[in-house]
């Protein structure tokens, strides 16, 4: 081989190193990308799962059930209780 060849040879090698180099560098930041991306996506869901609970609980509280449940539960039941005790001292 003459020195022209060499220097071909030579200059593709170098090429082919520093082009597969770069390509494991970037594969390796495109994985703790995707990595990154999961977490982000995990924690997207767990947000959408918690505004879900929040969207019900004020449903409940803002729609007619849901408001005379409140006012059922907290005024209502406590004075039957009261009256259920008051009859049962009665009867004995």
């Amino acid at each position: 081989m003459n020195v022209a060849e060499w220097i071909l040879v030579v200059i593709l090698s170098l090429t082919l190193l520093v082009f597969l180099i770069v390509g494991i560098i970037l594969i390796i930041k495109l994985i703790g990308l995707t990595k990154e991306a999961q977490k982000i996506v995990e924690k997207g869901q767990d947000i959408a799962e918690s505004t879900n609970g929040i969207v019900n609980n004020i449903k409940g509280m803002t729609s007619i059930g849901g408001a005379v449940e409140m006012f059922v539960n907290k005024y209502i039941n406590p004075k039957l209780k009261e009256k259920i005790k008051e009859s049962k001292e009665k009867e004995k």
